[in-house]
């Protein structure tokens, strides 16, 4: 995306949730999601695929897989819509390319493009350099709701 599309970026957000990630909490502190870059249309992230989070046979479950990118796909977006907007997936597809039996998951979602109230999000899951997982959703940007 260009610079024009992005101007809206706000750094404070991108660091604040950079260094929130890895706190426990929620599901994305349990499967120990960790942003390592957010700039602007760009989030990095990592996580362990350890093994309670493995099937019976011994590969990473889908469902792992999609509240990794789940999370990443929205959470890209907040340094770029105002403050107080929220970010809500409305769908989402993932293509699970190869299974994953542990180690270190490496995530980067990328905006291939974002209006006023929704957005296109791009994510690729590598393990050990290789692509395991590419993903693309649709977001709803929401205002938040009046008081009154």
């Amino acid at each position: 995306m260009s610079d024009v599309e992005l101007g809206a970026f706000d750094q404070a957000i991108a660091d604040a949730m950079v260094q929130a990630h890895g706190a426990p909490g929620g599901l994305p502190g349990y499967l120990g999601i960790r942003f390592e870059s957010l700039t602007a249309g760009r989030l990095v992230a990592t996580m362990e695929a350890r093994r309670e989070l493995l099937t019976p046979l011994g590969a990473l479950h889908g469902g792992v897989m999609a509240g990794f990118v789940d999370h990443t796909l929205g959470c890209v977006l907040y340094p770029l819509m105002k403050r107080g907007q929220w970010a809500a997936t409305t769908e989402f597809k993932l293509n699970y390319l190869r299974a994953v039996q542990g180690g270190a998951l490496r995530a980067e979602a990328r905006v291939l493009a974002m209006g006023r109230r929704s957005a296109v999000v791009r994510v690729e899951v590598t393990h050990e350099g290789a692509l395991v997982c590419a993903a693309q959703g649709t977001l709803l940007v929401s205002d938040p709701p009046s008081s009154g």
